[in-house]
């Protein structure tokens, strides 16, 4: 039986990150990268980063494909741990309104003592608490963004105005290692919230991805094992509260062209089976060479699903939350304050 939900696909741009070192051509490779991808109609794109290895700031270079391209999502790995959650939010917020309501971020975090060490201000905790740490975050982070309305801008001139105070709201969180107080020095994002991404690969983040995520990656061998791990997240959904239909489940997949046994064509069948089996709601390419296996990817296996009705042709809708189906979330404050008044009842 074909299934009738939509298929989701999204690919990376660096993997292993820092392998090389950045020469002067980065920018355009990156941006020729996005723009082959966004051509294919890719729900998004993810750019791995991480303190262990050298290289350029994920989030600085998406901020620098955004304006190049129209479309596609923009998905930087952004590492929760050393780092300051206010700083972190604002930056993923500016990206949204820099790409015009395409930010993600995928949460990562940093659980070596070499990491720890270029940061000096802690040792590295065990990864079980740097991943409920990275809950955290990701939960204060929603907090900043809704913490102004969606008019709280009013931009007068002739008065001098530009926020209306009423419709900023105060945030003090407290976590286990970290507090914060806002609002926010970032206006609310055109999402509303970036889409959070969550690697769930490793079990030690399965439950932050339930908890806090709106895409999870997972890695499995089949089609069972990848149905399984599906519904443990959506279960774990479920129980923090969540309507499991507002989480997307996309198997990260390697693939080298070269070696894939039945070339693109058989890839494009792989994709298709598992998608339409319930496996999951999406692939995540990692190519191993970006040049050489996005290109084939996009101009033969991506068309030969689109053939078969199974993915977009052109883009329907603006922000990365469109591609993915996913609500715009309304402002928690915003809601708070309806239910207090009593307004729409």
């Amino acid at each position: 039986m074909t299934s009738t939900r939509p298929l989701h696909l999204a690919a990376e741009l660096a993997p292993g990150h820092g392998r090389a070192a950045p020469g002067p051509d980065t920018a355009a490779r990156t941006v020729a990268l996005a723009r082959l991808a966004e051509a294919a109609g890719l729900d998004f794109l993810t750019h791995d980063d991480s303190f262990a290895r050298p290289g350029l700031d994920a989030l600085a270079v998406l901020a620098r494909v955004a304006p190049e391209t129209r479309s596609v999502g923009l998905v930087p790995t952004v590492t929760t741990t050393h780092t300051e959650p206010f700083h972190v939010q604002a930056a993923v917020a500016t990206l949204d309104w820099v790409s015009r309501g395409r930010a993600g971020w995928r949460i990562d975090v940093s659980p070596t003592g070499a990491e720890a060490r270029l940061f000096g201000r802690r040792p590295a905790p065990p990864t079980a608490e740097l991943w409920q740490e990275a809950g955290e975050v990701a939960e204060v982070s929603r907090k900043l963004w809704d913490s102004w309305e969606d008019d709280a801008e009013i931009r007068d001139a002739a008065t001098g105005r530009f926020v209306d105070r009423r419709k900023l709201h105060h945030v003090n969180f407290q976590g286990a290692t970290f507090s914060v107080k806002g609002p926010s020095i970032v206006p609310r994002p055109p999402q509303g919230n970036p889409v959070t991404v969550v690697d769930a690969t490793r079990p030690a983040a399965r439950e932050t991805a339930a908890h806090h995520a709106d895409v999870a990656l997972i890695a499995a061998a089949t089609a069972e094992e990848a149905a399984a791990l599906r519904a443990e997240l959506h279960r774990g959904a479920r129980a923090h509260g969540r309507d499991p239909g507002q989480l997307r489940v996309l198997l990260s997949l390697t693939v080298d062209p070269d070696a894939y046994e039945g070339g693109p064509g058989a890839l494009a069948g792989l994709i298709a089976d598992w998608h339409a089996g319930g496996a999951v709601d999406g692939f995540h390419l990692v190519p191993v060479v970006p040049e050489r296996d996005l290109e084939r990817f996009a101009a033969v296996t991506v068309p030969l699903l689109a053939g078969r009705g199974l993915f977009r042709t052109s883009y329907e809708g603006t922000t990365l939350r469109d591609h993915l189906g996913l609500e715009r979330p309304e402002s928690q404050y915003a809601a708070g304050a309806r239910v207090r008044t009593g307004a729409g009842a």
